[in-house]
């Protein structure tokens, strides 16, 4: 589904960002990287920035002019901080996103197009364009594309890095494509114990409920209240069986240190 979204630099000044994007797009299953005209490309700056992403530099593809490079797209997006005289459709991240990977209905190929304009169907090949570091894309560059991409971010400092930029527009993609829903990870033990059941959880209230009694943190005319906040806060967490046991054994302990120091 995103391989045939194409990321186009143009002109890109330092090697090092081309290694920064291609780390951004392989982060976000990315690997389709068309390059106008760099500077300097291959390079060692670039392949230390890719750090892993050596597969997506070599697989770029390097071309002389933004023409050949979008020769075969149907839709083409050009990102840009900068505003301009004459204005171009605008897109954030999410829209281009969403443009670009859900096909609504009534935008196929029969001619009916709704005001929304040029969706892609399966198969389209769409490039998403960025300019320079210094200066971005030039008005003739945008001449050739659909839409104009822009981030949003604080007005008075709106310049982003490049590799930044590519790694929003990739993120949005990527979500959208459905993707990130594949790619979840459990971190340390999450997912390994079953959620405490309704019954358990009436269990472990009412020990809470008698173990604050017997501390002298909760009084009888009281109880209601606090108990209800209390139950707020623990259906919030949504506790698993292990974690229940844990805070039992805390509240067996408490009400033991309680009782010994009774005596």
């Amino acid at each position: 589904m995103l391989s045939t979204i194409k990321i186009v630099l143009v002109e890109t000044t330092h090697p090092g960002n081309i290694g920064a994007v291609a780390r951004a797009m392989k982060n976000m299953k990315m690997h389709n990287l068309w390059l106008v005209a760099p500077k300097i490309f291959p390079s060692a700056d670039a392949t230390s920035r890719a750090s892993g992403a050596d597969d997506v530099l070599a697989g770029a593809t390097v071309c002389r002019t933004l023409q050949e490079a979008i020769a075969d797209c149907q839709l083409v997006i050009g990102a840009s901080a900068r505003g301009r005289t004459i204005s171009w459709p605008e897109l954030t991240p999410r829209e281009c996103a969403e443009k670009i990977l859900i096909n609504e209905p009534g935008n196929g190929r029969d001619g009916s197009q709704q005001s929304c304009g040029i969706h892609t169907i399966p198969g389209d090949k769409v490039a998403i364009v960025f300019g320079r570091e210094n200066s971005g894309l030039k008005n003739h560059e945008l001449d050739l594309c659909h839409f104009l991409l822009r981030i949003p971010c604080n007005s008075e400092y709106s310049s982003l890095n490049i590799a930044a930029a590519v790694q929003i527009v990739c993120y949005e993609l990527f979500v959208t494509s459905g993707l990130a829903a594949q790619e979840e990870i459990f971190v340390g033990d999450k997912g390994e114990e079953p959620l405490a059941t309704a019954a358990q959880m009436e269990s472990f209230y009412t020990h809470l409920a008698e173990a604050l009694t017997d501390i002298g943190f909760m009084h009888p005319a009281k109880s209601k209240s606090i108990m209800r906040r209390l139950r707020r806060i623990y259906n919030r967490i949504q506790l698993d069986t292990k974690e229940l046991d844990i805070l039992r054994g805390i509240l067996r302990m408490s009400q033991g240190h309680k009782r010994n120091t009774d005596v």
